[in-house]
């Protein structure tokens, strides 16, 4: 393996497993409130335009996150980056217009640009994978029948 190769492969790994696991566990904790009591973090403008109380949509909020995160862990890590990245920046506007928490912002923008690195990141090695020769048996070390000569 090329050593470029394996720097973009080992960064591609820890935004895929931090990206990945970090919203999942979040998510889940929507429903527990164990790291933080995540409602208080909901603008008020956003409460008076809700069709449910503020427990129902963080749930639901934990929910989307969960699978997000299942889906940066799974298959769809393109796909998965670039909804987290699209997430996280509508997370932070909610947050700003609570007109609290904005470092919270700045730190959510981060982890956007983050998730969208992940997903253009996957592109690539799509890309790469798509288009790299296949090895013929001879370049791995492999003969074909031996023919009388």
């Amino acid at each position: 393996m090329n050593p470029n190769t394996r720097g973009l492969n080992s960064a591609w790994w820890a935004l895929r497993i931090g990206l990945g696991v970090g919203p999942f566990l979040a998510g889940l904790d929507k429903f527990f409130n164990i790291l933080t009591d995540w409602g208080m973090y909901l603008s008020p403008i956003a409460e008076e335009l809700l069709p449910m109380s503020a427990t129902a949509f963080m749930r639901t909020v934990g929910v989307v996150e969960m699978l997000v995160g299942l889906a940066i862990l799974t298959r769809w890590t393109r796909l998965g980056g670039y909804v987290a990245a699209g997430w996280l920046v509508a997370i932070a506007a909610n947050l700003v217009t609570t007109g609290m928490f904005l470092d919270l912002a700045v730190r959510d923008v981060e982890i956007a640009l983050a998730a969208y690195t992940l997903a253009r990141l996957t592109e690539a090695r799509q890309t790469a994978d798509a288009t790299s020769p296949v090895p013929m048996p001879e370049a791995v070390g492999l003969r074909g029948p031996r023919t009388a000569a």
